[in-house]
């Protein structure tokens, strides 16, 4: 597949993953204070059931586009820790790595049950942070140098 398609799959599912994200951290915890316990819990239950529904095939798109992407500027990954891009790339696989590990944990808690109040928001906080450092290394990644 070529490059342009490959970046156009991977911001297009970023921003989905990232907008939902933002949309759970910034605005819905800001309104958990204003809305009754067992309202929030219906609508955390609804986020997350539409999230299983799209949210897999987002992050397919997500990582396939970006492990091609990867492939593309260092073929079989080879000699990826030689140059500052490289290293740069590889600290932003690991966060996404680490996102990808959040969501499988999620949806663990999620059709086992387990997911409460304070694991969703860690949950969701967690890969917001994450989300805000591969945004910058994605930014920035071509431009850093040591």
């Amino acid at each position: 597949m070529s490059y342009p398609i490959l970046i156009t799959i991977h911001l297009f599912s970023a921003v989905m993953f990232i907008g939902v994200v933002f949309f759970e951290v910034i605005f819905l915890e800001s309104i958990r204070k204003r809305i009754a316990s067992d309202v929030m819990a219906q609508v955390q239950e609804g986020i997350t059931t539409k999230a299983r529904q799209i949210m897999p095939y987002v992050l397919a798109c997500l990582f396939l586009s970006g492990l091609a992407m990867a492939n593309h500027h260092f073929p079989g990954f080879k000699e990826v820790m030689s140059s500052n891009f490289g290293q740069l790339l590889s600290v932003k696989m690991l966060l996404a790595l680490s996102v990808l590990m959040h969501f499988f944990t999620a949806m663990y808690l999620s059709r086992h049950g387990k997911m409460s109040c304070s694991r969703f928001k860690f949950i969701h906080l967690s890969v917001f942070c994450h989300q805000v450092l591969i945004i910058f290394l994605a930014k920035n990644m071509f431009y850093i140098t040591w």
